[in-house]
């Protein structure tokens, strides 16, 4: 599949030094996705039930507030390659959040809803955004959940209230009647309209987009193999040694 950019976005994240990692990944296209609800990885469930997370702004962070270093993530719930991100690239940013290595400052963008319809990002980004208020590892759970059920080539159908619902069973303690309705009366219209226009205007380009510490990391390939992307951070100076 062909990534389309516009040369605005190109130039941006070119003058922003940021091209290393937006060269490969979502700005109006991504690969296909399994289209029932799946089993998000359950090899770090135990650490995404316990990473504490917080809205600052139009940032969704995770880990501990005093963290020494700093990874912001740019997504979009419908882009395929977030998905490949979170399962791989996601689970070593869980790990060392869990360490008190990093705090991870989610931007959760839905401009894939303007290049190819509908309002699934839209829908997706504030049943996140309601996650976070249910308490302690219910985000990052949920997130990892609903990348791996994320619709098949970007649907402008996917995401509907009650997919996200179901895909919401799969969290303990994620559902309940303050979730549900935020999820069904789209309660966080206006943070996820913010959390867009914030990621239009961080010229970024495109998603998955990280920064380690407001520096891009070298080469697209490691977003989404663990131990490349482990080593990534490792030669960033974030992260614990590998063996």
């Amino acid at each position: 599949m062909a990534v389309r950019r516009t040369r605005r976005g190109v130039a941006a994240a070119l003058s922003a030094g940021l091209i290393g990692l937006v060269a490969v990944g979502c700005s109006g296209g991504g690969p296909s996705a399994a289209e029932a609800v799946a089993a998000a990885p359950a090899g770090n469930a135990d650490v995404l039930g316990t990473l504490p997370a917080a809205v600052e702004g139009t940032k969704i962070v995770v880990g501990a507030a005093k963290a020494p270093h700093t990874v912001t993530v740019y997504v979009d719930p419908r882009c395929g390659y977030c998905a490949r991100f979170e399962a791989s690239a996601g689970t070593v940013l869980a790990d060392e959040a869990a360490a008190g290595t990093v705090r991870v400052e989610y931007v959760v963008a839905s401009f894939l809803d303007a290049r190819t319809g509908g309002s699934a990002s839209a829908r997706a980004a504030n049943a996140l955004r309601a996650a976070v208020d249910a308490g302690p590892g219910r985000f990052a759970a949920y997130q990892a959940a609903l990348f791996a059920s994320q619709p098949a080539g970007e649907s402008a159908d996917g995401y509907a209230v009650d997919r996200l619902l179901r895909i919401a069973d799969q969290v303990e303690g994620l559902r309940g009647p303050a979730f549900d309705r935020a999820v069904r009366d789209d309660a966080h219209r206006v943070w996820v309209a913010d959390a867009e226009k914030a990621f239009e205007e961080s010229g970024v380009g495109g998603t998955p987009t990280v920064l380690v510490d407001g520096t891009a990391l070298p080469g697209g390939d490691a977003l989404y193999d663990a131990t490349q992307f482990a080593r990534a951070l490792r030669d960033a100076g974030v992260g614990r040694a590998l063996p």
